[in-house]
């Protein structure tokens, strides 16, 4: 990763060589300051603050949650956020859909898969380069998700833009991004993610483009780690691969637009500053950003083939116990030893439904067809699998223990129905033939015992 100059009038409490300074940890409370002496010690709410800031809580959740789901941040600011709004107007962003979103011309049952959304001639920023491809649940009662993809050209100049509809979950596969947010700075690359949380406000700036990805919009209760149960305390996603910037802030006067997405809708109001103010803050609700490449895969070490869940990031929880508003799934390098196993995933319908993203190389159960960049849907309680390259070479490989490399895609899992858009069905690549992958498989069965 190579250094680059912070944003004009953008002041930061330390730099370090190559990248920007970060706190390990998920879910911590952090505190940090860009000044000295700005970050109040032993009380939230002085009667002054020093250097004649204000003080602010930002909530992402209520106040009376319980302790250890409470999550706020007292922001210590230039001006309050009442500044930082005024009287709003609506504006379209044709591109970029809420659940419940259900185009009646859409047919969303089925098997679906797309290349990737290929780069245009026009200057695109985060705001005007977002395409929705699904939406599920309903963003007015905060269950369910959207998932997008973005085409990023251009930095937004002047320009800023929260959702308070949800937080974001962000997975470049081509490109780099900085989001420039109220608690920080975050760089953001191919092979890492960032959670952007709901109500802060932020501007999205291109450092190598044109930059793709991919972005689930989580409406519900916010992302944790997965609880790990008998695999202990270590492996998968551990907390301290988690980086929260440090403290940074604008001091600019300079006339400026705010953009909200507010119950799907999106609205604009004129500021005469840069609403990136925060001085200093102390709380857990922060951005954060994750190396993919440290996640830590568990498998099976002698015979069978795991549920994908065992290769959950994150999950966002539901009102069912065990049953995930959204999991965001990891299938990245690791070795294959089971003995006696078709290794790649088994034929299977779900209850919940499954978009794929993929970020580099090869998927073991689609080697043909699904490459980087390119994103498949297969709804809830529809059948997929393997396609027949794929079961035929599991079927008579010789199992010995096998780097399974070059790898590296994700998934979307929700427990709603996935909608798709008119985008998704009738603008992004569609692939006509995936369904077809499946029609060279033959019938194998001949009424003889004891074979395989």
């Amino acid at each position: 990763m190579t250094t680059h100059d912070l944003p004009a009038g953008m002041v930061t409490a330390a730099t370090r060589a190559n990248e920007l300074p970060y706190m390990p940890g998920f879910g911590n409370d952090f505190e940090t300051e860009a000044l000295p002496g700005a970050l109040p010690q032993g009380q939230n709410s002085p009667q002054k603050c020093n250097y004649g800031l204000y003080g602010e809580q930002l909530s992402g959740t209520a106040f009376t949650a319980p302790s250890h789901q409470n999550e706020r941040t007292w922001c210590y600011r230039i001006r309050p956020s009442v500044k930082h709004s005024g009287r709003y107007r609506k504006i379209d962003l044709p591109y970029w859909k809420s659940a419940p979103h259900v185009d009646p011309d859409v047919i969303s049952l089925g098997q679906y898969r797309w290349d990737p959304v290929p780069h245009g001639d026009e200057a695109l920023t985060w705001l005007t380069g977002m395409r929705s491809m699904t939406t599920a649940g309903d963003v007015n009662t905060q269950v369910g998700m959207a998932s997008h993809v973005y085409l990023v050209t251009e930095s937004m100049v002047d320009s800023y833009f929260y959702s308070a509809d949800s937080e974001l979950l962000v997975v470049p596969q081509e490109g780099r991004l900085r989001f420039c947010t109220e608690l920080g700075v975050i760089d953001l690359a191919p092979q890492e993610i960032a959670i952007l949380p709901r109500g802060l406000v932020y501007r999205v700036e291109v450092l190598e483009g044109p930059c793709r990805g991919f972005v689930c919009e989580n409406y519900g209760q916010t992302f944790d780690l997965p609880g790990r149960g008998p695999i202990g305390a270590n492996c998968m996603a551990n907390r301290r691969d988690f980086k929260t910037p440090v403290a940074a802030f604008e001091d600019r006067e300079v006339p400026s637009s705010l953009t909200i997405k507010w119950c799907g809708q999106f609205h604009e109001t004129q500021i005469g500053h840069s609403p990136l103010d925060v001085v200093a803050w102390h709380g857990n609700y922060a951005p954060v950003k994750y190396d993919l490449t440290t996640y830590c895969p568990v498998g099976a070490i002698l015979f069978d083939h795991p549920d994908p869940s065992i290769f959950t990031v994150l999950t966002a929880p539901s009102g069912v116990e065990g049953t995930a508003n959204i999991d965001f799934v990891l299938f990245r390098e690791r070795w294959m030893v089971a003995e006696d196993t078709f290794r790649p995933p088994w034929y299977h319908k779900n209850v919940m439904s499954e978009l794929m993203g993929n970020i580099y190389g090869q998927y073991d159960a689609k080697p043909q067809g699904f490459v980087p960049g390119g994103m498949s849907l297969h709804n809830m309680m529809l059948p997929h699998g393997p396609d027949k390259t794929a079961f035929e070479g599991a079927s008579t490989a010789d199992l010995k223990p096998e780097k399974l490399d070059n790898t590296m895609s994700f998934m979307f899992e929700t427990r709603f129905p996935q909608h798709l858009t008119a985008f998704a069905a009738t603008e992004a690549p569609l692939q006509d033939d995936y369904i077809d992958c499946w029609d060279s498989l033959e019938k194998k069965f001949d009424g003889t015992p004891g074979l395989k």
